[in-house]
Order: C-alpha cells, then structure tokens, then sequence
C-alpha cells in the first residue's frame, strides 16, 4: 500500500468514529474549548435554584421534555408571545403549569458572563439544566452531547398536537414516542420521570371519579383534595416522594396507584406492562436506562451547524433583542 492511498484510508476511519460518535453533529466536549467554564455554572445555578424549591428540579426536567417533543430539542418552549411568535407557553400543556423560567434566565445570564459573550445555546442550557436537575435529586447523570442552535420560531399549535395530554391511552402513547423516533421501552422509562414533581387537579380529576383501573382508597383521598368542581390547580404528588428520583413511581402504578391516566396506562398488559415490573424491583436498571433515553430524547431534531441561532435573550430571537 503507497503512503497516499495509506493516509486516504486513515483518514476516512477517523471520520467515520467521529460520525459515529456523534451523527447528529453534536458532542459532550462542544464547550471544553470555548468556554470550559459553562457547564459548572450551569450546575451552579441549577443547584442554587434547588436549594430554595427541590420542586424546581422536576420543572426544568418537564421544560425540557415539553420543548424536545415540539419540533426537536431547540428552546422553543422558551420564547415568550410577539406579533409574530406564537408562544407555545400558552398552550394548553404548558399554560399555567410550564415553570421555571426566570432560572433559565438566570442561567443565561451567569454563563454569558463567564464566556464573555452569547456561545451557550438555550436549548443547550435547558438540556444541562434538566440532567443536573435530575443528578442533585438523586437521580443518573450522563454525558450530554452539546451544540445545539436555538429556534428563531415556536408553534403553540404542535405543542398542543406532540405533548402527550394526561388523558391519553396507551397506544396513542405508543405512538407519539414513536413519532419522536422513542421506542417502547424509552416511553416507560422517561414516563418514570414523573417520579419528580406535582400535577394539577384537572389533569387527575376525571381518573378519581371515573376510572375503575385505580385503588379505591387512593381514589378516596384524592377525592378530599380535587372536588369535582373547583380546584383545578390544586396539586398532588406523581409519586409518594416527589423530590426523590427513585422508583416508588412504577410501584405505585404496579399498585394502580398512578396519578395520572397516561401514567397507568402503562401497566395495562404487554411489553410496557413488564418494563414497570422490571424497573419497580430494579432501581439501577431504572437509573441506567434512563440516562440512555434521556441522550436518545436531547438527539431529537436538534439545530446544529448554521441553522438557528444562540440567542442573547431566552425569550426573544435575536432580531427582536
């Protein structure tokens, strides 16, 4: 083999690992050179923000589901209502409930500083945010891969069409991970991050007065806390410990104590029926698969290259800063 023909071959393995190793054109070491100081303020001011409400940890994770399942992960879900954007934090899934917002801000704020200028994405941010947030309640970290490009549009009326409501069943829930190019198994385990955080009377309302697929003294106690008139933001816990990662989220459903609809769903026979068992008697499994759907969830459509934008302020595109 001559020297050309050596170096031409080399040349093409090394191309095709660093493919490989990251085909949607991002990489966990996108910031190491231009500012390695961006993912811990990242974790920083995520912790900060956890420090005063643990709630907030399961907030930023919902952002970032609610925005990677609207046209891709690339911080729609952060522009706030114009003229000419409609602002997917009206719709009917994010209206009134989506927080968490002003630390978003926060974060942009304090890793502008530290890089000297705008080179974090939101959507970028939003991503750490969501991993970090997970890691200080006890939950998996992974290696997030970076370099997403932030959305100069939002569509209120895809995050009404793509966010799976509460009320779904389980083969439109199949089907709507499908559509994100999530499988069976990715749909359990990220719906077990609903081991975190709170959801509001009228998203649970219609499974404690009307659901046979429930624990009846679970129905009950709800019942004294979301009436079936009024009270539509009261909240009540997805699991037991709703600031604690861990797995009392697939034991309750084991135990059709599921909160919401789309949750119990997914303990109605099949394939999902046993990913619940399996993950409600092996926390590290549970932990393990997580982290690999949550990298599977941040490589949908992301804006890479020259498409998009960083922008300067969260909630505005740059040409409207």
């Amino acid at each position: 083999m001559n020297t050309r023909n050596y170096i031409s071959i080399f040349a093409f393995v090394l191309f095709s690992i660093a493919t490989a190793s990251s085909d949607s054109g991002l990489s966990p070491s996108y910031y190491d050179r231009v500012c390695p100081e961006a993912l811990p303020t990242i974790k920083r001011v995520v912790e900060d923000a956890l420090a005063q409400e643990r709630r907030m940890g399961a907030s930023i994770l919902r952002l970032h589901f609610h925005d990677c399942f609207v046209k891709g992960c690339d911080a729609s879900i952060l522009l706030d209502q114009t003229s000419t954007i409609d602002s997917e934090k009206n719709a009917g899934p994010n209206a009134n409930s989506a927080r968490g917002f002003e630390v978003i801000d926060k974060i942009k704020d304090e890793v502008d500083k530290v890089c000297g200028r705008p080179v974090v994405s939101c959507a970028d941010i939003l991503t750490v945010a969501a991993r970090d947030s997970v890691v200080a309640l006890g939950g998996p970290s992974w290696k997030v891969k970076l370099g997403r490009r932030d959305s100069t549009t939002a569509s209120r009326t895809a995050a009404d069409a793509n966010i799976p409501a509460p009320s779904i069943d389980l083969p439109a829930l199949i089907k709507n991970f499908e559509d994100q190019g999530l499988d069976e198994e990715d749909l359990v385990v990220l719906s077990g991050a609903h081991t975190l955080g709170f959801a509001r009377c009228r998203t649970f309302r219609p499974r404690i007065y009307s659901d046979t697929n429930i624990d009846p003294a679970f129905a009950s106690h709800l019942r004294t806390i979301c009436p079936q008139v009024g009270g539509d933001s009261t909240l009540a816990p997805l699991d037991p410990t709703p600031t604690s990662f861990d797995v009392k989220y697939f034991t309750d459903l084991v135990s059709k104590k599921g909160l919401l609809n789309s949750d119990q769903a997914l303990f109605n026979g099949g394939e999902t029926a046993e990913l619940v068992s399996k993950y409600s008697m092996n926390h590290e499994e549970f932990l393990e698969d997580f982290a690999k759907s949550m990298i599977k969830m941040g490589d949908i459509k992301p804006l890479a290259g020259n498409r998009g934008e960083i922008r300067n302020n969260c909630r505005k595109v740059n040409s409207q800063y």
